[in-house]
């Protein structure tokens, strides 16, 4: 797994530091962060563990932070720990903890929304997919509408959809009546489009807002 960079970004260790090595988890109430470090030290070389604790009472939230010291291990973790774990890349320090790790848990203990908050990856279920969702009705094309009922940023949007290989560009726009996000995505080709709706589609970004993703006609013959 690798995490792709958004060309626009600034300082590549600043990037890191912010959003790329840090991954928030769910564990047991009765977890040390020894037990912590024990259960994802495998994955890579782990900077510093944390768990988040009620600041009345002392006891752990059943939450915590590993932060690693290369993206490469974060994404390793998150792909490979159990899925108990619910693991996913922590919001930057900069932004409200508090409501993100409220959206995370409650997000997490809702049955019908559980593997929507966790990174996408290549899994067996899309091979049975390529043969049997292309022939649906819908016409596909190269070329994605993205919308969202909270607004985009433009390198947080690239980087997820960059995910995808063979992205062409990512246009972000903002309705000023309603600060929706609104974004069409394209691809060099048709199935690395239909790939990226068939995983984003639905797909919480942040967690608690769903994304909405179809096809646009892009002129091109679909039936290829």
């Amino acid at each position: 797994v690798f995490i792709a960079q958004s060309r626009a970004s600034g300082s590549h260790r600043d990037l890191e530091d912010e959003e790329l090595t840090r991954i928030f988890v769910m564990i047991p109430k009765t977890y040390t962060e020894e037990d912590l470090r024990e259960k994802f030290k495998m994955y890579g070389d782990i900077e510093y563990c944390s768990i988040i604790k009620n600041k009345t009472t002392g006891e752990s939230k059943g939450l915590g932070y590993v932060r690693y010291l290369k993206p490469s291990q974060a994404a390793r973790a998150i792909e490979e720990c159990d899925r108990s774990y619910r693991a996913i890349l922590a919001e930057p320090k900069n932004k409200s903890s508090e409501s993100f790790e409220h959206d995370y848990y409650s997000n997490n203990m809702r049955p019908e929304l559980r593997g929507n908050t966790l990174p996408f990856c290549m899994q067996p279920e899309f091979c049975g997919f390529e043969k049997a969702e292309t022939r649906i009705q819908e016409p596909v094309s190269k070329r994605l509408s993205v919308v969202s009922r909270l607004p985009f940023i433009q390198e947080q949007l690239f980087a997820l959809f960059d995910l995808v290989p063979g992205l062409e560009y990512c246009d972000v726009q903002r309705d000023p009546h309603t600060n929706s996000g609104y974004a069409v995505i394209q691809y060099s080709t048709a199935a690395s489009a239909i790939y990226a709706k068939y995983k984003l589609h639905g797909f919480e970004y942040p967690p608690g807002n769903r994304l909405t993703v179809i096809f646009l006609e892009d002129g091109n013959d679909s039936s290829e």
